[in-house]
This record gives structure tokens, sequence and C-alpha cells, in this order.
């Protein structure tokens, strides 16, 4: 068997898929970045090799120490190259059924120290777990959005996660540079438990008439402290991200409070999705 402590596996290659390669990658890991289509694939190397280009340019690295991580990535359609990874990282789309079939296949591909994690957003790990028959070596690692800037990783125990497990969690997430905080397994977790009702909120605030998006964004960037405001926020994650996590919510929390806004619901259905379809809140 190859040296397992030093590889890890990436399931899905796009917006986040992409930046968790990169810093595993960049931290000296060997990275299998797995996804459905080879064009697909191509092009997140692509993503990656311009984003660490970037962080060359800012001097943050050198151009030896880019090339070394761009060539500690390989990239798959065939997911049995992940059998021999200490952690396969799930980062496909916010879909419970996807994630619970990837979940099998990898439960069924990959050795039994395996550690399976998913980099959900809101959706329940004891759920995605009960389709394998690793509980304990499952759990969340929710990665923030650009996962190369940003700092931190929310680690969600599910009911069965074992001690062993989180820590060795923890001990990779300070690797890469990253500070991880727990929670328990709980609809939207932390993150989104307060993020998207205030998001929602924001919509209201807009539909209502209450003010125009660009004073709601900036009440809550000058009076808040906030670096981007939520209906900006909102466009960059995708209005339909936010209609699928206040949803999971809603359901998972028995709450009319985290009903979507009708304004969300109208976006979606006439695919204002924000940035990814150039229009959203603002226009791009």
């Amino acid at each position: 068997m190859a040296n397992q402590n030093n590889y890890i596996g990436v399931v899905g290659s796009g917006t986040m898929g992409n930046g968790i390669a990169h810093v595993f990658a960049q931290s000296g890991y060997k990275v299998f970045l797995v996804d459905l289509d080879e064009a697909i694939l191509n092009k997140a190397i692509e993503v990656i090799a311009s984003n660490m280009k970037r962080q060359v340019k800012k001097e943050l690295i050198t151009p030896s120490e880019m090339d070394k991580a761009l060539s500690n990535i390989s990239i798959s359609t065939d997911m049995s190259c992940l059998s021999d990874s200490m952690i396969v990282i799930e980062a496909a789309s916010e879909n419970e059924e996807i994630k619970k079939n990837i979940f099998k296949d990898l439960d069924s591909i990959c050795q039994p120290n395996t550690i399976l994690a998913s980099n959900t957003s809101s959706i329940s790990i004891t759920e995605i777990a009960s389709v394998t028959n690793r509980g304990d070596k499952v759990i969340g690692m929710h990665f923030m959005n650009p996962v190369p800037i940003m700092k931190l990783i929310e680690v969600i125990k599910g009911k069965s996660t074992s001690s062993k497990t989180l820590e060795t969690i923890l001990s990779v997430s300070k690797q890469l540079n990253k500070i991880a905080l727990e929670c328990n397994d709980s609809p939207g977790f932390i993150s989104n438990r307060i993020l998207m009702p205030l998001i929602n909120e924001a919509a209201y605030c807009l539909m209502d008439k209450i003010a125009d998006k660009e004073s709601i964004d900036g009440i809550m960037k000058l009076g808040m402290g906030h670096p981007m405001g939520p209906l900006m926020l909102a466009d960059l994650i995708g209005i339909d991200v936010c209609v699928s996590i206040m949803k999971v919510l809603e359901e998972g929390l028995n709450s009319k409070k985290y009903a979507p806004c009708p304004l969300l619901l109208d976006m979606v259905s006439t695919n204002r999705l924000g940035k990814k379809t150039n229009e959203g809140f603002y226009r791009y």
C-alpha cells in the first residue's frame, strides 16, 4: 500500500473542491482530485494554477513552491484512485442524495481506516454517515470560500464521529495553516444557521422597500464591520445555494422562521443566481 498518511482525495472539482485541493497540495500532500468529466477537471487545474500565480505575484509563495504544489495534484474520473487516501473530502453539490451516493461508493472503495469528510455547509453529517459502515470515521470539514484565503474550517461531529477522527482532522487543519472550530451536528451548523437568516432578512428589507440594496449592504458594512454586505455576499454564494440552505434549516429545525424570502425564490425561478449567472441583486 502507498504511504497513506500523505494521500488526500477530493471528490468534486468546483469552486470549493479546487480550493481544497489547492491548500492540501500547497501543504505538501499528494492530492487526487476526482470529478465526472475530464474537461471539468482540466478547468479546475487552470483555476488552481491561476490562483497560485496570484499568490506568487503577491510574494506569498515562490515560483518553485507553486510548481511543487501543482505537481502534487493528480486528476481522475475514476474514484478507485482514492483507495489509499488517508482522508477523502467530498465537495460535490449541496444535495443530500448525491452526497450519500458518493459516501456509499467511497465506503466500499477506501481502506477501512480512511476518514471520509464532507464539505457540506448544511446537511446532517449523521445522515450522510448512515449509508457507510464507518460512522466513527465520518466528519464534516466545512471550508470557507475562497478556500486559499479564508482561515476557518468549521468541523462538524456526527453522532458517531470518534474522538480519534476529530483529533486527526484538527491536526490536519493546523498543518493547512487553518483554524478549526468544532460544533455538533445540527441543520446549518453554526455558520449558516446565523448567516442565512441574516441574508434572508436583508432580502426581506429589499422586498419590503425599506431601503435599496446599496444602503442595506452599506449599513451592514459600515455599521457592523462586515467586509461585504449580505446581498452582495448572497450573490457570491449563489442565490440557489442560499435558498437550499434556508430550506434545510426550515425542515431540519421545523420552524417557519427559516422559510426562504419570496424574493429569493423568485430570483431562483428567473435564474438570477448571483455572480455565476452575471445577475443577482447586482449585475456583473
